[in-house]
């Protein structure tokens, strides 16, 4: 009868050892599933990032071409086909 007893309660802490492994390996599991999707998340970041830093390179150099009366006045004919007077204007389809 005491040896029953005794299996018992060591089968007992054996199947408490056994959940709380299950437990911690649950929450690493997550903890390992988390920190890989928060990785790829940063590279995406970071992908975007020096696309974003590129546009505004681009913005700044326009920025500073706008700032030159002769730029805008050669933009706006070629854009919008002002032109000066007695100027004549033909497009030249691309």
């Amino acid at each position: 009868m005491k040896r029953k007893k005794v299996k018992r309660k060591i089968l007992f802490i054996a199947l408490i050892y056994f959940s709380i492994g299950l437990i911690l390996l649950e929450n690493v599991g997550k903890t390992v599933y988390d920190i890989y999707t928060k990785s790829k998340e940063k590279k995406n970041f970071e992908t975007e990032l020096t696309t974003l830093k590129e546009k505004e390179e681009e913005l700044k150099a326009t920025v500073a071409k706008l700032q030159d009366p002769d730029y805008v006045a050669r933009y706006a004919r070629e854009k919008y086909l002002y032109s000066k007077d007695g100027e004549i204007i033909i497009r030249i389809p691309e």
